[in-house]
């Protein structure tokens, strides 16, 4: 089964930016109810989404006190609780997140490692790319970070 993530948060300045499970130095973070990790959030739309579970609003409502701030690590570590109940592992995840600046791609290998521990699976199972919206709209303009991923995930047996 496969499913299909996005997320897009605008970017302000005075807030963490948080991508993959790590923080990254910037003037500027996400404007979110929870850490605001764009490419978590788009993974945890793609992982529920494959199983047919609704969406991250669904589960973790931005209404809901107890999300306020959390680390989208924590959400994620959830998002792969409901899939244990319904006995899913991840087959393979591949995400690109869409950033003008700062360049993602000197932190990619640490989100590697913090999002295979989360899904139990090897480094090899995570793959993360990083890309510009060549100047063009609210990601172009370094007002925003946006995130696509995808999830495979399959049945194991009882």
């Amino acid at each position: 089964m496969i499913g299909f993530g996005y997320d897009i948060h605008k970017l302000a300045h005075g807030r963490t930016l948080m991508l993959g499970g790590v923080g990254i130095p910037f003037e500027k973070g996400a404007v979110a109810h929870s850490d605001g990790d764009t490419l978590l959030h788009a993974l945890c739309d793609a992982l529920l989404g494959a199983a047919a579970l609704g969406d991250i609003g669904k589960h973790f409502p931005d209404s809901a006190d107890e999300f306020s701030g959390i680390s989208s690590l924590e959400l994620l570590r959830h998002v792969m609780v409901l899939l244990k109940t319904k006995n899913y592992s991840v087959v393979n995840v591949d995400a690109t997140i869409v950033l003008e600046r700062p360049k993602a791609a000197p932190y990619i290998p640490l989100m590697v490692q913090a999002i295979a521990t989360v899904l139990h699976v090897t480094e090899d199972r995570v793959s993360i790319k990083a890309t510009t919206n060549e100047g063009i709209g609210s990601v172009g303009a370094g007002d925003a970070v946006a995130a696509f991923a995808v999830a495979q995930i399959e049945k194991i047996s009882d």
